[in-house]
């Protein structure tokens, strides 16, 4: 699924038009990107969370010429799936595949 298809489905469950549900799904991915930036962690009980965890610096391989390289420290985003959305995946047939182009 991509945004215009979740946009789609927001505008079918909750009758507004596709313009208000673009602007609803992106005034929440603005949210929860802007409290993840300043370090904060969302919650949405009975879907998940999302949070920033910290990444240590480490030693890396360069795959073409197998020299050593170094790989900063980082913060990055990550999302951990609540035990209703874990549960209801689990029983659900997997969909299509998506068609490569």
């Amino acid at each position: 699924m991509v945004k215009a298809d979740l946009i789609t489905k927001i505008a079918e469950k909750t009758g507004a038009t596709k313009k208000d549900s673009e602007i609803f799904l992106t005034a929440v991915v603005e949210c929860i990107s802007e409290s993840l930036a300043e370090g904060e962690p969302v919650k949405i009980v009975g879907f998940g969370a999302f949070e920033v965890r910290e990444r240590a610096a480490r030693e890396g391989v360069h795959p073409q010429t197998l020299k050593p390289l170094k790989i900063p420290a980082a913060r990055v985003p990550v999302f951990k799936a609540g035990k209703p959305l874990k549960e209801l995946v689990a029983v659900k047939p997997k969909s299509k595949k998506r068609k490569k182009k």
